[in-house]
């Protein structure tokens, strides 16, 4: 593929997950830009398709999983079949994972366990599995966790339980990781243009009576935020923080979210 700017990612394997849509896919293709073998997985098999074609045809090198990563089994599947495919791993990006917003006391027992058996747990037993191999290869993780992990709201404590427990995991696997060679990092997403973000915008549309450029502009200003995100943005990130260029980036949860966080 065209575009490339970090060499030294040329020929490397990654596992992206949550790469059927949004974030996931704009990560995934962009590694395929630049020259890495990617293994795409979520549980939607013909977005999949459609994002693995994309890459093929502009001469990247993919293949997909149709995983669903709840199931305690799935992620070192999902290693064996990346390993198979591909000979090893070099790169994992834990992307996948939605959590339910809403009222603490109508959110119930399966929004909780959820929420947390995808992201997070499912995140876990991906990288155990993978670990050997990251090991055997110096690779990196990349957790794409978000900013409700250091600044929670009402209206997101699922959310930001789970991204607050994947930064204290990222800090402890940076920890191990500096005796076995594996790089480990997180980033924290703020309001970024996926599906999710033009759901919000078209229900405050409806729920104002204003047009979507209104929308827009009413929740940035709520935010306080300089402009929404585009899932490039993320990707052109992790491409930087897995090459040899970000090799100092280790333990680091990196806030990419417009000026949302105000916290130190």
């Amino acid at each position: 593929m065209s575009s490339t700017l970090f060499s030294s990612l040329t020929s490397k394997t990654a596992i992206v997950t949550g790469a059927s849509r949004g974030i996931g896919r704009a990560i995934a293709i962009e590694l395929a830009r630049q020259g890495v073998h990617v293994m795409l997985a979520a549980r939607s098999e013909g977005q999949l398709k459609v994002a693995v074609a994309e890459i093929e045809a502009a001469g990247g090198v993919a293949a997909f999983s149709v995983s669903d990563l709840r199931d305690p089994e799935a992620p070192a599947g999902l290693v064996k079949e990346t390993v198979a495919a591909f000979g090893g791993i070099d790169v994992v990006v834990n992307n996948a994972g939605a959590t339910k917003r809403g009222d603490f006391l109508k959110l119930t027992e399966a929004d909780w366990a959820d929420g947390f058996a995808l992201k997070f747990f499912g995140a876990v037993r991906l990288i155990r599995a993978a670990w050997p191999h990251l090991k055997e290869r110096r690779g990196s993780v990349v957790n794409i966790a978000g900013v409700g992990g250091r600044t929670p709201g009402a209206e997101f404590a699922i959310g930001g339980s789970v991204n607050a427990a994947m930064l204290s995991l990222t800090k402890a696997l940076a920890d191990a990781g500096i005796a076995d060679g594996i790089q480990v990092n997180a980033i924290n997403p703020g309001p970024v243009r996926t599906e999710r973000l033009e759901v919000r915008l078209q229900a405050l549309a409806e729920q104002k009576g204003i047009d979507l450029e209104s929308a827009e502009a009413a929740l940035q200003r709520q935010m306080e935020v300089a402009r929404f995100g585009e899932p490039q943005d993320i990707a052109d990130l992790v491409a930087f923080m897995v090459s040899s260029k970000g090799r100092f980036f280790h333990g680091s949860l990196v806030d990419i979210d417009g000026g949302q966080t105000k916290t130190i």
